[in-house]
This record gives C-alpha cells, structure tokens and sequence, in this order.
C-alpha cells in the first residue's frame, strides 16, 4: 500500500511542471493529463483486484470458479474506464 502511495504520489509531482506549463494550457491539456491519471489508478486497481483474486484463489482453490465468475464484471467495468480515459486522452492530444 505505501509503495503504491509513493508511486502514485510521484507521477504526480513529476507531472506537475507539465501542468503549470504556459505551453501546456493551451487547447485540452488538462483533459490529457487527467485522463492520463485515470489510466495510472484504473492500472493501480486492476493490479490489486487480480493480485486479490489469485490470492483467493490459491487459498481456496475449489472456489476457484466462483471466485473467476465474481472477478470477471468488475475487471472488464475497470478495463472500460482504461479505454475511455486513453480515447480521451488521444482525442484531447491530437485535435
């Protein structure tokens, strides 16, 4: 969890010059970089929701079919909002 933190809070912080960039701020910069924030915390989330499902898994292996069943709608919902927040990041980038 502290790792995660740390990361988090350093792609932050090293995004920060870009933000404040005169350069930057011109068009839909801010719409890019948060989308590429959404895509850092939904990465961040689908790591530790597939890291809890093995876990699980490997603790009870005969529930290893329901623990698949409950893992997969919730992995597919976070991939979507991956996708979305990249479409928006290229769209913001290039028009």
């Amino acid at each position: 969890m502290r790792t995660t933190n740390v990361l988090l809070s350093a792609m932050i912080l090293l995004a920060m010059p870009a933000i404040a960039s005169a350069q930057l701020l011109d068009g839909d910069a801010g719409a890019a970089v948060g989308a590429g924030i959404i895509v850092i915390g939904a990465g961040l989330g689908i790591g530790k929701f597939t890291a809890a499902a093995v876990e699980s898994i490997a603790r009870q292996p005969q529930a290893a079919k329901d623990i698949r069943a409950a893992f997969q709608l919730p992995l597919f919902l976070l991939e979507g909002v991956a996708v979305i927040g990249l479409g928006v990041l290229f769209v913001a980038l290039l028009f």
